[in-house]
């Protein structure tokens, strides 16, 4: 009997001090980061995913309702990359946006350019107070002419210092595949930047931080150009030789324009966020600017090209922007200018990019 007893005591202790240890682990643990991410196509289910994969909550928007319910039935999404699971646990589809943000620390911004205006419509100053804003809005606000980060400092009141911008070099479609990708996050606000980095990293992402904000935002848009050229120059079959000039000659105009519009101490154009991601776009399979350039250099109209994609090349509303930004500066763009003639003035793509071939080095 005294040995049963023991025993029983023994295995009461142990229940104890196993549950104990229990409750301090859980009490050390911090309180999984909630995310917002408005948007339902590629990029925001390829961070849908990446986020997913570390101690996130996130709460996702997306404007059509019909996928909002698949994604909760099926747990992918029924449009874009539908080959990505998304935990249930974890992450929560929403059709209302004042309610998808409610409870976030950080707004993640992953639509089209030519469409956050319109997305974020209903929202007020006070939706954004106490969040970090992030954009990973590859482009910039057609009309308005202005960068994302810039369009909420005016529309919302949101100081820069409370803003990010995610950069690349990094598809979509790779990171789905779980392939090696990098991205940069940049914020005047280094240890926010660094903050919001640590909720990315993982297996298969690897992140850097950046203060130049603008600069990034800039370059991502002015790579969508040069990948427009490349892709309208390989419709031409021009060959890689060719392109291979086009594409230093757009880093050298991405340097002069950056300069003028936005300078940075410490800039350095060799990094991945700048150079890394003008060379994922201007080559890349994945590239829908280079795509679209393509398709108009092998004698598609815009609105053809545009209706066969069935997505957003960023690229067609940045060139009409930067044109008309540079009348303020008067930087020498011919790559830039020359896209420009060619999608917003019709002038003949081969006739362009012959007129290049004068002026590149």
């Amino acid at each position: 009997l005294s040995s049963a007893f023991f025993k029983y005591k023994r295995r009461s202790l142990i229940k104890n001090l196993s549950f104990k240890n229990l409750k301090k682990r859980r009490w050390a643990e911090p309180s999984p980061a909630t995310v917002s991410i408005i948007g339902g196509g590629s990029w925001a289910t390829a961070l849908v995913k990446i986020l997913s994969e570390n101690h996130v909550r996130i709460r996702w928007w997306l404007r059509d309702k019909n996928a909002v319910r698949h994604i909760r039935k099926h747990r992918h999404n029924p449009d874009y990359l539908s080959g990505v699971q998304i935990p249930r646990r974890r992450v929560k589809t929403f059709s209302n946006l004042s309610e998808a943000i409610a409870d976030s620390e950080y707004v993640l911004i992953v639509v089209p350019a030519a469409f956050v205006k319109d997305a974020l419509r209903d929202l007020k100053s006070s939706d954004f107070q106490q969040k970090t804003i992030v954009s990973a809005v590859k482009g910039i606000v057609p009309d308005a002419h202005q960068l994302v980060t810039e369009m909420i400092a005016q529309e919302y009141g949101v100081a820069p210092e409370t803003m990010c911008v995610i950069a690349g070099p990094c598809h979509a479609e790779e990171v789905a595949l779980e392939k090696q990708s990098y991205l940069t996050i940049s914020s005047p606000n280094a240890a926010l930047a660094t903050r919001f980095s640590q909720l990315l990293n993982c297996r298969y992402i690897r992140t850097s931080i950046s203060t130049d904000l603008y600069g990034i935002e800039y370059a991502a848009v002015m790579k969508n150009i040069t990948a427009l050229a490349c892709g309208i120059t390989h419709g031409l079959n021009y060959g890689d030789n060719f392109q291979a000039v086009l594409v230093s000659n757009a880093a050298q105009e991405i340097h002069h324009f950056l300069e003028k519009v936005a300078p940075h101490p410490q800039r350095n154009l060799n990094a991945s966020a700048y150079l890394g991601d003008l060379l994922v776009t201007a080559y890349s399979q994945f590239s829908r600017n280079r795509t679209f350039g393509n398709m108009i250099g092998r004698g598609y109209s815009v609105k053809s090209a545009q209706m066969e994609m069935n997505m957003v090349a960023e690229g067609y509303y940045a060139v009409r922007s930067i044109h008309e930004i540079n009348k303020n500066f008067q930087v020498n763009l011919p790559i830039a200018e020359a896209v420009y003639r060619i999608l917003y003035e019709r002038s003949p793509p081969d006739v362009e990019i012959a007129r290049l071939r004068d002026v590149l080095h």
